[in-house]
């Protein structure tokens, strides 16, 4: 065999030898570790913690034999008692139209507020009045019998009024009724109903509302001072606005006449006129259900942080889902854990927190505290991760 032929068969057998395989498919990534399904928080206390707790009043009135004055000035430390008249001007939530209705009744006015010039409001067969407004910032006063009529046109904001007894006001949601006054009150370019009402009028819709009418009578009274103060530290805060107050849990909450209670209406006449002063004016005299043990230092120096042993702690403990937590922050992608960041230093696990991280796969912000606690409907701050 020559030379020529024998490269040519061995040239094909290596041909033959050479097996292609197929290129192995590349290894997925590895898989982004899977966060957990849900968080624990353990937690005590309920409200921001700052001056008067209300559950610790009621401790220490019915425990430790504490009268009102004790148990205030131990909430709110180094401030004198005196006293705060007149009225007070609240914004009503609850009628979110623009205009002002009442119920028809006796001996019932519609007032100028500039002026003070008013007008008697009589008609037969009426079952409503009410007040909108008109061109040039005046107001529209119309009746209802078998429809609404235009009666008068008062320049400016007016107001309705009864020479004795309360108001009905109709509001999207039902009837209530207020003493005082119901303005129709230009907020914003439009118009709010706001009750203008005496301040001790006004407590008899609050007090019941912030604490159990039937509690111990000095736990009570301690909660009529501080409404008390309260509303008056925003009067004298509020010159020029269009109210004082509003009338939900961001101010405090008055649900008007109907909410009255003879055991916190003895109460607020027990104390009449009794208010908290800081260098001569009404003091900002904040209050929450519990402080779970301490109290939270606030803005002013009358609000310290301190042990608290009137109050019952109230412990409270919640779970909060991941996908919860996604919907508040969509940025953090797949939630991986909480990580508290700082306390305020005060109590058991170290106090409130400050500042929390919330750890996801794609984002892991800080936030504040108190938003955390908004935005998931904490009781309180007070909290641990469990």
């Amino acid at each position: 065999m020559t030379s020529t032929r024998i490269r040519a068969l061995l040239a094909g057998a290596l041909s033959l030898a050479v097996v292609t395989f197929p290129t192995p498919p590349s290894a997925p990534a590895e898989a982004a570790l899977a966060g957990p399904s849900s968080v624990t928080l353990e937690g005590r206390g309920y409200g921001h913690g700052r001056g008067m707790s209300q559950y610790g009043a009621q401790g220490a009135a019915s425990e430790h034999d504490r009268t009102h004055r004790q148990i205030l000035r131990f909430y709110y430390p180094g401030l004198a008692f005196g006293t705060a008249p007149g009225v007070i001007r609240v914004q009503i939530s609850g009628d979110t139209s623009d205009d002002v209705v009442i119920d028809d009744r006796r001996r019932l006015s519609v007032r100028q507020v500039a002026t003070g010039d008013s007008w008697a409001l009589r008609q037969d067969g009426a079952k409503r009045w009410r007040l909108t407004a008109a061109v040039g910032g005046a107001t529209r006063v119309s009746v209802l019998t078998d429809r609404w009529r235009s009666v008068r046109t008062v320049p400016g904001e007016a107001e309705l009024r009864a020479a004795r007894g309360a108001l009905a006001l109709v509001t999207p949601s039902g009837v209530t009724r207020y003493q005082g006054a119901l303005r129709s009150t230009v907020v914003d370019g439009g118009r709010d109903t706001v009750n203008v009402v005496r301040l001790e009028a006004y407590l008899r819709g609050v007090v019941p509302r912030e604490v159990p009418a039937l509690w111990p009578p000095e736990a009570v009274k301690a909660q009529a001072v501080a409404a008390r103060t309260y509303a008056a530290f925003h009067r004298a805060d509020s010159q020029g606005d269009p109210y004082d107050l509003c009338d939900t849990t961001s101010c405090q909450v008055y649900g008007g006449l109907d909410d009255r209670h003879p055991a916190s209406d003895a109460a607020i006449r027990a104390t009449a006129g009794e208010v908290l002063l800081a260098a001569g004016t009404p003091a900002f005299t904040e209050f929450s259900s519990s402080n779970g043990g301490w109290t939270v230092a606030g803005s002013v120096p009358y609000q310290v942080a301190k042990q608290d042993d009137w109050d019952p702690v109230n412990a409270w403990r919640t779970t909060l889902r991941a996908t919860t937590i996604e919907n508040a922050y969509p940025a953090i992608g797949d939630f991986q854990r909480l990580r508290i960041l700082r306390r305020d230093g005060n109590g058991t696990w170290n106090g409130r927190v400050l500042r929390i991280r919330i750890v996801g796969s794609n984002a892991t912000p800080a936030v504040d505290g108190d938003d955390f606690r908004s935005v998931f409907g904490l009781r309180s701050t007070w909290f641990r991760v469990v």
